[in-house]
């Protein structure tokens, strides 16, 4: 299993499964007097020669044509590579759009993204929100999504090629003695350094605050006053990213699956860990009702143990898939994951699991290889690249070495018995990147910031809805609304309550009464 802080929304997980932030309209994009140290520091001095060395980005024009299906427009958009360096060289980012469809008065631009961080936000707008937000938020928003830098169409980060992705996501990632450990470091290497090797240009500049400020670009482009946004996942990090940078251009910003900006990517990572066994608990709970449950009937510990077993029999002897590749304890583990993420997968994986537990892992693998972004051909999206680029980027790593995560495993295994060790092994990812940290865990307050909606998930497993908690607390205008249930994120899921309240909130402004909850 491969968690890398994957924070992706069920919205992507469907669309690849069949499947974790006084206004200036001027285009200017000197940073706000009261954005946190943290925020200044790729945001560059809040200047007027800064302002002025930026002023092309900010008044180019966008030249749209058709693309997708329907009505929707594409074009490219250029930031600055480096914003302390505005007169070096420039990015292309992929941008798209379908115009509000009426009735009614056009509000602005509703900017969406789906998460990852790596995922496409121009395929989640022409897969999903362009064609599938509610109509009457359809109707008053033209519905518009860039490609962060580093996914997908806008100067995409790579690292290895399909084979070497295959490999890699094979490699033992519950190791049991220190050969297995020392391959496992080799492969998180060898990961980063193909990384360095192809996109060596780009990788100092994937940030989360470069992403946000290439944001404002957009909206200053669109002729915005103020930024409307519907983030998902890791796409609530960037929306309240902007609110730093920017909170006097903050609009309706919705932040659906909050992640929790103050804490550092060990805890992160451990309290994720926890997330995924408290999903695991409410899917083992309802399988063991079920008449085709492959874990038993007696209890959640049962369904449990079971799984662990099975989990540990893979390790020892793959089991058959019907492909080239076998199905081992890390493939298997990463396609129990994939289904966490959404209920309306559990059938999927009960009929997986009872198939794997019989000799045929095809359900389980593909599954994962859903995860992964891996289609029939051996092509992977390059959501997994530029996932890491990311995270790896925007906080220090969990772990100086092999020696500090064997340290941990204890807690890692207390939060979660069936995935701890999978997810304390995953941190060390980041440790052999080949790029330092720029960013540090901190609280982001947004002082000025018009309010935000914060939308948490009581069984989230991505985002566990703690974090939520923590996000509108520490957001000088936050409001928090709670979804008790299953699942990463919850507009559009089914829940007439949280659709109103955010619907009611992107249209009208208004806010949920605080301690709103649904169900």
């Amino acid at each position: 299993m491969d968690s890398r802080r994957l924070l992706r929304t069920s919205a992507i997980a469907a669309a690849t499964a069949g499947l974790l932030i006084s206004g200036c309209s001027s285009g200017t994009s000197s940073t706000s007097a009261t954005a946190s140290p943290h925020a200044a520091t790729k945001a560059g001095p809040a200047d007027a020669s800064t302002a002025q060395r930026l002023a092309p980005y900010y008044t180019q024009k966008l030249s749209w044509r058709a693309c997708g299906v329907g009505k929707f427009e594409c074009a490219t958009m250029k930031a600055p590579l480096d914003y302390v360096k505005p007169d070096g060289p420039s990015v292309d980012l992929a941008v798209a759009r379908v115009k509000a469809t009426g009735p009614g008065k056009r509000i602005g631009s509703l900017m969406v993204n789906p998460g990852g961080p790596g995922g496409s936000a121009v395929g989640y707008l022409q897969s999903y929100a362009g064609i599938g937000y509610p109509a009457p938020v359809r109707a008053r928003y033209d519905m518009v999504a860039v490609d962060p830098r580093g996914v997908a169409r806008s100067e995409p980060v790579e690292c290895l090629t399909g084979k070497e992705m295959d490999a890699y996501t094979e490699v033992d990632q519950t190791p049991d003695d220190p050969a297995e450990q020392a391959a496992l470091a080799k492969a998180f290497k060898d990961f980063a350094n193909g990384c360095e090797a192809k996109s060596g240009k780009v990788l100092p500049h994937v940030s989360t605050v470069e992403a946000a400020r290439d944001m404002d670009i957009l909206r200053a482009v669109l002729g915005d006053e103020k930024l409307y946004y519907l983030g998902a996942s890791y796409g609530t990090f960037l929306g309240a990213t902007y609110a730093e940078l920017f909170p006097s251009r903050t609009g309706r910003l919705v932040l659906d699956g909050a992640m929790d900006p103050s804490l550092s990517s060990l805890d992160m990572n451990r309290e994720q860990t926890a997330g995924f066994e408290t999903a695991f608990q409410s899917f083992a709970a309802d399988c063991i009702k079920q008449k085709d449950c492959p874990l038993g009937a007696d209890s959640v510990q049962d369904a449990s143990d079971r799984l662990r077993k099975f989990f540990k029999a893979t390790d020892a002897k793959p089991i058959a898939t019907g492909q080239s590749r076998q199905l081992g304890e890390s493939l298997a583990t990463t396609g129990v994951i994939a289904a966490m993420y959404d209920q309306a997968a559990w059938p999927e994986l009960r009929t997986a699991l009872t198939r794997a537990m019989n000799g045929d892992g095809a359900g389980l693998l593909a599954l994962a290889d859903s995860y992964y972004e891996r289609d029939t051909s051996g092509k992977y999206a390059n959501l997994m690249f530029a996932n890491a680029a990311v995270n790896c980027l925007d906080l220090p790593p969990s772990f100086a070495g092999p020696a500090d995560v064997a340290a941990t495993l204890p807690a890692f295994e207390q939060a979660s018995p069936v995935f701890g060790d999978g997810f304390a092994w995953s941190g060390l990812n980041c440790t052999y990147w080949p790029v330092k940290a720029t960013g540090t865990p901190h609280r982001i307050e947004a002082k000025g910031a018009a309010p935000i909606l914060v939308v948490g998930t009581t069984r989230d497993p991505a985002t566990p809805y703690k974090w939520a908690e923590s996000l509108a607390a520490q957001l000088s205008s936050g409001t928090l609304l709670t979804y008790e249930g299953d699942g990463h994120t919850a507009y559009g899921r089914g829940s007439d309550c949280i659709d109103t309240a955010i619907n009611t909130y992107l249209l009208d402004g208004t806010p949920p009464a605080k301690g709103k909850r649904c169900s």
